[in-house]
C-alpha cells in the first residue's frame, strides 16, 4: 500500500485536517483528502481525480465505500486478482432472498466467478450474493468511466446548446458502469463469509460496533477488557481506552465500546452502546442501545435507551435504513437525541440514540427529535 485518498465533497474542516495528521502518524501512510467541486457519485469522483489516483504508476487500487463495516479481505482479494487479473474485481457476500433486494444483486458464473448481470437494488429476487462496496480496479477500469462520462457529455449537449453540461461528471459506479459490462468479461467477484453490515444509522453503527468487538475476540483478544478483582464488571466483549476512568461498581456489556478520556460512575450500567472521547456517566445511569457524543454528560440517575436495530444482511425481519447519516456535511436530526447533559429522574426512550454536546435536556421526552 503506498497512498490512501478520502474522495468527497465534505467541505474539509479543523477536525478532518487533525484526523488525517493523526492517521498519516499512526500508519506510516500519505492520506489526503479530494474534494468534489459538485457531489459527482461514486464513478465520477473516481474519473475526475483518475491522474491523482494514477500517479506513481499503482499495479491496482482499492476503491472502499465508507460507510461499510467489514473485515475488509483486502489480501485475499489482492492474491485473486494477481491469480486471475481484470479490470473490477468486486467483493461480495450472501444475503437471504427478503434482504438481498436491498442490496446490488450479483449474478455469477460459479465456476469463473465472473459477474455475468448485475442489478442495484432489484423490485423482485435475482440473487443472493450482493455487493459489499469494496473493490479492487486496474488502471484499466477508469476507461469505461471515461467512456460514461463522453457518452453523458454527448447526451448533455442534445440538450444544453451551451455545449457546458455540468452532469456529464456525475457517474454511479454500479449502475452506469457495473450493470452495463456485467457478461463482457471485465467484471469479477471474490466471495466472503466474514462479517460485514452497512452502516447508515446510529443503531447500525452500534451493529457494527458489536462486529468488531467479536472480531477483536478472535484476532486481537488482548483489546477486550478482562473482569478482574476492584474493576468493574465486564460481560462479553468490551473495549476501555487505557486513558478511561471506569468505577468498580460498574457493569459494561455485552458489546461496549469506551473511548478516550471517558468517565464511568459508580452503579453505572452500560450495554450495547459506544461512549466517545471525553464523555462522562455520572453515578448510577443506565445507558442501553445508544451512541454518546464527545464531551457529553449523562447526568446521574438518568436512563438513555435506545431501540436496536440490526441491519443483519442475512435476517429476514431485519429493517434496512437507507436514509444517511449526514447531508451536505451536517447530522441530519433523523429520530436523534441532541444533549450535553441529562439531569432525568425519569425514563427517556430515544429510538437509536445519540446524545451530542451543545444542548440541555431538562424533562423526560419519549420518541421526540431534540434540536
Amino acid at each position: 500500500m503506498q497512498e490512501i485518498l478520502l474522495i468527497g465533497f465534505y467541505q474539509p474542516d479543523e477536525p478532518l485536517t487533525r484526523f488525517l495528521e493523526a492517521a498519516q502518524q499512526e500508519f506510516n501512510l500519505p492520506i489526503r483528502y479530494l474534494q468534489e467541486f459538485v457531489p459527482l457519485g461514486t464513478g465520477g469522483g473516481l474519473y475526475h481525480f483518475r491522474d491523482q489516483i494514477l500517479a506513481g504508476g499503482p499495479e491496482a487500487f482499492f476503491v472502499l465505500n465508507a460507510d461499510v463495516c467489514s473485515d475488509f479481505p483486502l489480501s485475499a482479494m489482492l492474491d485473486a486478482y494477481r491469480h486471475q487479473p481484470h479490470p473490477f474485481l468486486l467483493l461480495g457476500t450472501t444475503a437471504n432472498r427478503t434482504q438481498s433486494l436491498n442490496y446490488g444483486c450479483i449474478v455469477e458464473n460459479p465456476q469463473t466467478h465472473e459477474v455475468l448481470h448485475y442489478v442495484e437494488k432489484p423490485s423482485t429476487f435475482v440473487s443472493d450474493v450482493i455487493n459489499c462496496g469494496i473493490y479492487l480496479f486496474s488502471p484499466e477500469a477508469l476507461k469505461p468511466l471515461r467512456d460514461v462520462f463522453q457518452r453523458n457529455q454527448q447526451d448533455g449537449q442534445l440538450e444544453d446548446s451551451s455545449g457546458l453540461w455540468p452532469g456529464a461528471g456525475t457517474i454511479r459506479l454500479e449502475q452506469d458502469v457495473f450493470s452495463a459490462l456485467a457478461g463482457q468479461g471485465q467484471i469479477y467477484v471474490h466471495l466472503t463469509d466474514g462479517i460485514w453490515s452497512q452502516i447508515k444509522s446510529a443503531g447500525s453503527a452500534l451493529y457494527a460496533s458489536r462486529l468488531y468487538l467479536g472480531q477483536y475476540q478472535l484476532t486481537h483478544p488482548e483489546r477486550l477488557a478482562k473482569h478482574a478483582p476492584g474493576g468493574p464488571r465486564i460481560r462479553g466483549n468490551v473495549y476501555i481506552h487505557p486513558t478511561a476512568k471506569v468505577a468498580p461498581s460498574a457493569v459494561l456489556g455485552p458489546n461496549v465500546s469506551i473511548g478516550e478520556g471517558v468517565t464511568v460512575g459508580e452503579g453505572v450500567r452500560l450495554r450495547e452502546s459506544i461512549v466517545l472521547h471525553g464523555a462522562t456517566l455520572q453515578e448510577h445511569t443506565c445507558v442501553l442501545h445508544t451512541i454518546v457524543g464527545w464531551g457529553s454528560t449523562v447526568g446521574r440517575w438518568a436512563r438513555v435507551e435506545g431501540t436496536p436495530n440490526d441491519p443483519n444482511p442475512n435476517d429476514p425481519r431485519a429493517h434496512m435504513d437507507s436514509e444517511s447519516l449526514f447531508k451536505d456535511g451536517k447530522l441530519l436530526p433523523a429520530i436523534t437525541i441532541l444533549g450535553c447533559r441529562v439531569r432525568i429522574p425519569a425514563e427517556v426512550l430515544i429510538l437509536n440514540s445519540i446524545v451530542l454536546p451543545h444542548k440541555e435536556l431538562s424533562r423526560s421526552f419519549t420518541n421526540q427529535i431534540i434540536l
